[in-house]
């Protein structure tokens, strides 16, 4: 089969006229050199004359253009129009791109480097992201300027799960998951074409972990061996046939068996649903071997693999990520408070006489895994220095130990030992968990992943990315001296990305609230001077276009990270938790006719996560319509100090709630927000916090819109992926042991009473609800059941529901029809 091909379909001018198009249905095949046309199963009879199927259709065509119009559920003429005309503009904002990934490359000249970035984007009509690489060459000129020159052209990316360059660069790894239970495709690129193409079939392994937490995928240091973490193969399951269960089963497809369940097998819980145990293999690139890593305790599953220093003439070791499923698997998405370590297993391989590594035929099962982090409950991120002498990873161990969703990281090292011997190595921190720090100081570390490659020439500092208040900012560490510095600049309330490092500068990504993001190459000003500065300079791209109307819309906004002092500070409050909290406040640059634009109240989720001061495309479109934003990181949100941090647990549906209302207060006293249309939006936890706003605060707000919001924690402990959380954040630190999968009496009157629903007889906010209905986190009976006591007590309400979206509806059709409805429903009430 060609890899790509290219259709015109002009022959169709030539074909008779078609049959009515609700009889007929378009179909191309890959494998038909044309396309071909399905008719409908309801069609005329052959004997049937001409003159008497023009009769009938006359009548079908005059009966539907005498029928009224059929109009969308909930729609009428008027809000169609503005159904519309909001449509396309909101269209106009998916459709700017993101850029997920970059690397870059020694160029063949030898003078300046290749970057190669994968992009995606939204494509509404297939309900998928697109992704595509575009590259550029970049060469640097007097005075440190730099060029980068792109490629005329992206090329898209059909059907690619992930990519990830050999160390030398000089081979791409492409990695094709199938939809079905076809193989998996792995295919070995140089520069010009395709090496070596494998298909792994299912009886070896599932599909490549591509996740962003479980996944690793790491090349050895002489490029003939790839460690990755996949599906385990599926387990065998009971077959019957029509005289009973079948002795040994069948591999083979019978139409005179069928296959049972078998035991229910858990998974992790929220967007791994139906997803099988990661498991750890190694594949030989040149043979195209796959051998699984014996000696994993069935109990862990394994993730963020790498290859540790290889040392002549001792074993070679693969390091990685083990999660226990003792005593059960409870959800991951989000969650860095499950116990996990950092683990070494020696990998199957022996020196070849032309001493290169290849795997054995029969794996020693009895080399020892090690556990290197006993001393700590959390261990992940697992990244070498360039020379070897250091692992270094970052842990949640505050999560874990208090229980909390998220919270403060701290970064940790461990001496490498030459000789091999990896027992008793010393655990020696870098960065520990900052409690409360000094206004403008270091905060924290608050880090979600590290890029592959994230070490500067001199071998111990690293450069990663971290939330700063309500700001995303670049870092660098050193890891023998424990130093950190904020090296994107400080007097910037933009937030920044790291993407890739370039030799010893950096490319970034840097975005506003109402700046589209752009691309920033940083470089050491003068690198013989300690703490020297960064300087960054424009790149110009082609990746961020948009329209002019979205540019001319956005250059009318301004933003600004307003400070909110905590309301009636009590004595019991930890000196972080007494701190004021952040909101960010987007707007219009000049009021227009001296009177203030509605506001729209925005709350994150977790309730650990925070708003970051970046480009969202949702919510920037929501501003372009004509309203202010009021952005709130109240207290118990990533970036401000451990202590404000777990100052929330046992308090929500209280402290969080007054954060908010104070934080609309704030606006409205310094008279940049007016107190006549307010409406307010969250997901999540931030539908936690919209749901409680509108019942305890019922006069405040004209409109509401939740996304998968927790409305009752009572029905939700039985039934979510994350039972702790209830328990956690309704009594505080100590619901960490007191969590049973068997609640109380007296639990459930408290997870009632710290609910939304506990306040529903005072609610009468117009009110619009977006569910997922694949969502473990918060099923969609939360959200429904406080729904439908709305109605119930005659509360407008109008309700979304997507089948096939999991918690975060973020689905390219879901997402667009989600934010579209809730557009329109703001409009109804706060213009």
């Amino acid at each position: 089969m060609e890899r790509a091909y290219l259709v015109k379909l002009n022959w169709l001018s030539c074909l008779p006229p078609p049959p009515p198009s609700h009889l007929l249905s378009l179909t191309i095949s890959p494998h038909s050199p044309t396309p071909t046309l399905l008719r409908s199963s309801f069609s005329a009879p052959r004997s049937l004359s001409t003159k008497r199927s023009s009769a009938i259709q006359a009548l079908m065509d005059a009966s539907v253009s005498s029928s009224p119009k059929d109009l969308p559920v909930g729609l009428d003429a008027k809000t169609e129009e503005e159904y519309a005309s909001l449509s396309s503009l909101l269209q106009e904002f998916t459709s700017i791109p993101n850029i997920d990934k970059a690397w870059t490359f020694k160029s063949n000249t030898g003078i300046g480097s290749q970057a190669m970035f994968s992009i995606s984007q939204a494509n509404l009509l297939a309900n998928k992201r697109r992704k595509y690489a575009l590259s550029a060459n970049i060469s640097k000129g007097s005075c440190n300027s730099v060029n980068f020159q792109w490629s005329p052209f992206p090329v898209e990316m059909t059907g690619v799960s992930t990519v990830v360059p050999s160390p030398s660069g000089s081979k791409l790894l492409v990695v094709r998951n199938p939809e079905n239970e076809s193989p998996t495709r792995f295919e070995i690129w140089n520069q010009g074409h395709v090496e070596k193409e494998f298909n792994i079939p299912q009886s070896v392994h599932g599909s490549v972990y591509c996740d962003g937490w479980f996944e690793g995928i790491s090349w050895n240091s002489n490029e003939t061996l790839i460690a990755y973490v996949a599906e385990e193969a599926s387990p065998s399951k009971p077959t019957f046939n029509d005289s009973g269960y079948k002795k040994g089963g069948s591999a083979d497809k019978d139409c005179g068996s069928w296959k049972g369940q078998g035991e229910w097998e858990e998974d992790w819980g929220e967007t791994y649903a139906g997803k099988r145990q990661p498991a750890l293999f190694l594949i030989d690139i040149n043979s195209g071997q796959v051998q699984p890593v014996k000696g994993i305790s069935k109990s862990l599953s394994v993730g963020q693999v790498v290859w540790a220093p290889s040392t002549q003439g001792l074993h070679q070791y693969l390091v990685f990520v083990g999660w226990s499923s003792n005593p059960r698997k409870l959800g991951i998405k989000y969650c860095y408070n499950r116990q996990c370590a950092l683990y070494a297993v020696r990998a199957p391989v022996y020196a070849s006489e032309a001493n290169d590594l290849e795997l054995k035929e029969s794996p020693n099962e009895d080399s020892p895994v090690l556990n290197l982090t006993q001393s700590i409950s959390s261990a992940f991120f697992p990244s070498f220095s360039p020379d070897g002498r250091f692992l270094v990873f970052l842990s949640g161990r505050s999560s874990v130990d208090s229980g909390a969703h998220s919270a403060t990281d701290s970064l940790h090292r461990i001496d490498w030992p030459v000789n091999g011997q990896l027992s008793s190595l010393k655990i020696i921190d870098v960065i520990p968990i900052v409690q409360s720090a000094e206004d403008g100081c270091f905060p924290g570390l608050y880090c979600s992943n590290f890029i592959p490659n994230p070490w500067l020439s001199d071998g111990c500092t690293m450069i990663v990315s971290s939330t700063w208040g309500s700001s995303q900012v670049i870092l660098s560490v050193n890891v023998l001296s424990g130093d950190v510095s904020r090296i994107s600049p400080a007097d910037s309330n933009f937030s920044w990305n790291l993407l890739t490092l370039d030799g010893d500068s950096i490319i970034a990504v840097f975005s506003s609230p109402v700046d589209v993001p752009q691309i920033r190459y940083g470089y050491l000003v003068d690198k013989e001077i300690k703490n020297a500065a960064w300087d960054w300079s424009d790149v110009s791209s082609p990746i961020f276009g948009c329209s002019a109307k979205v540019n001319s819309m956005l250059s009318s906004r301004q933003f600004t990270i307003l400070k909110i002092p905590v309301k009636d500070v009590s004595e019991c409050l930890t000196k972080g938790a007494s701190k004021p909290f952040e909101a960010i406040f987007v707007s219009r640059q000049s009021k227009k006719n001296d009177v203030c634009d509605p506001l729209i109240v925005v709350l994150h989720g977790g309730p650990h996560s925070v708003s970051l001061s970046g480009f969202a495309k949702s919510y920037a479109f929501l501003s372009s319509l004509g309203y202010s934003l009021l952005i709130v990181n109240y207290r118990g949100s990533l970036g401000f100090g451990e202590e404000a941090l777990q100052s929330l647990p046992g308090k929500i549906g209280s402290q969080d709630v007054n954060d908010v209302i104070t934080a609309i207060d704030h606006v409205i006293d310094t008279g940049v927000a007016s107190p006549s249309k307010i409406a307010v939006i969250g997901g999540s936890h931030g539908g936690f916090l919209t749901t409680h706003l509108i019942g305890q605060a019922p006069d405040k707000f004209v409109a509401a819109a939740a996304r998968n919001p927790v409305c009752n924690l009572a029905s939700m402990v039985g039934i979510t992926d994350i039972p702790d959380w209830c328990y956690v954040e309704t009594y505080g630190v100590e619901g960490k042991t007191k969590f049973t999968e068997a609640p109380s009496a007296e639990d459930l009157a408290l997870f009632h009473s710290k609910s939304p629903i506990s306040h529903i007889s005072k609610v009468k906010t117009p009110t619009i609800f977006v569910l997922g209905a694949q969502d473990l986190r918060v099923p969609l009976s939360n959200g429904l059941q406080y729904a439908r006591a709305l109605k119930e007590r005659g509360v407008e309400v109008k309700i979304l529901v997507f089948p096939n979206d999991v918690h975060a509806i973020e689905r390219p059709q879901s997402d667009y029809e989600g934010f579209l409805n809730i557009a329109v429903w703001f409009n109804k009430y706060c213009k």
